[in-house]
């Protein structure tokens, strides 16, 4: 079964063809990365217009690539939920469009349901049951992936996820957008060791909150300017890089073990970081676990996952939509 698969969720203008869940057989992506640097982040409304201006030349890319055309695919798949509303419209109604014109299925896609099943397209073997650390920009998750289109949640944020963290900290240290990727890069060349970052507190075990230790890092960052004293900029990334791994990471291998799984994956934009996947994978194998971790061409936003997740919502659950399906800016996955 091969599925043309549009993401739009935030600043990416993805479409993809995907074959029965696992191959992916073309994945084109517009980025808008350079614009939103001007802005220190992403401003919703450049991304919804730059979304308008590049989706029909990236589906048409998509198909080219694939040696298809619009009647060759068998469904039409779309991110529609969670995201910045006006940028998931684009996408929507565009898939919308192109299901009604001809004739083909219409499957709608969870944007974080999208990011596991990356792992589905880089580690064949990979199948449910397992248990899963979602990382993004707004999400940090434990889930239990009880099969392609069942989940279950451990723990969860309660307030920044780790993206979001990484950015704002790296506002403050002085890097551009996308904060994460510059961070990574200076941590190499600092010691994790040097600064003591706070290990924030939450009332549920396995759950996440990242707030506090962002806001702790840009007042040593400001109380630094204040008194004219200069900090180890790449220590400081080194060691709030490795205080942020250290939490998703000690926190989802007790969960592991507490819920008795073997087999766990990594997924979402923040499992592209250097300094999570190596102690992950680390913590895993010191605990018998078997870690999958998709490449980092596709933790960032990509319609390959949504391509390969579509393929289960629609020959495990048969899930389809209509034409009344509309963006959703905020869900849950469960």
């Amino acid at each position: 079964m091969k599925i043309l698969a549009i993401e739009s969720s935030c600043d990416e203008t993805a479409a993809a063809v995907v074959e029965d869940g696992r191959k992916i057989i073309s994945n084109i992506i517009a980025t808008q990365v350079e614009e939103h640097k001007l802005y220190g982040g992403v401003v919703p409304e450049i991304a919804s217009r730059r979304h308008c201006e590049s989706i029909v030349g990236v589906v048409d890319e998509a198909l080219k690539s694939a040696d298809m055309e619009l009647g060759d695919v068998d469904a039409v798949a779309v991110t529609y939920a969670p995201g910045l509303i006006g940028a998931l419209l684009v996408g929507v109604n565009f898939a919308k469009s192109l299901a009604f014109a001809s004739g083909k299925p219409l499957i709608p896609v969870h944007h974080i349901k999208g990011h596991i099943a990356a792992n589905y397209i880089a580690h064949a073997e990979l199948e449910p049951p397992y248990i899963c650390l979602v990382a993004s920009g707004g999400h940090s998750q434990i889930m239990r992936v009880e099969s392609y289109t069942k989940f279950s949640t451990i723990g969860r944020t309660m307030d920044d996820a780790a993206g979001e963290a990484f950015d704002k900290a790296a506002r403050a240290m002085g890097f551009p957008y996308p904060g994460g990727l510059h961070i990574d890069k200076a941590a190499k060349n600092g010691d994790p060791k040097k600064y003591r970052l706070p290990r924030p507190h939450t009332a549920g075990p396995y759950d996440f909150s990242f707030s506090g230790l962002k806001t702790n890092v840009i007042n040593l960052v400001h109380n630094a300017q204040q008194k004219g004293e200069e900090l180890d900029i790449n220590s400081l990334a080194a060691s709030f890089q490795y205080t942020v791994a250290d939490i998703l990471t000690s926190k989802f291998v007790s969960a592991a073990n507490e819920y008795g799984y073997k087999t766990a994956a990594l997924a979402g934009g923040v499992a592209a970081n250097s300094g999570l996947r190596s102690l992950l994978e680390e913590r895993c194998a010191a605990n018998g676990i078997k870690l999958y971790i998709p490449p980092v061409a596709l933790c960032g936003d990509n319609a390959a996952m949504i391509g390969s997740q579509a393929y289960y919502e629609y020959t495990e659950a048969g899930i389809t939509a209509d034409m009344s399906l509309n963006a959703e800016a905020t869900k849950p996955l469960v």
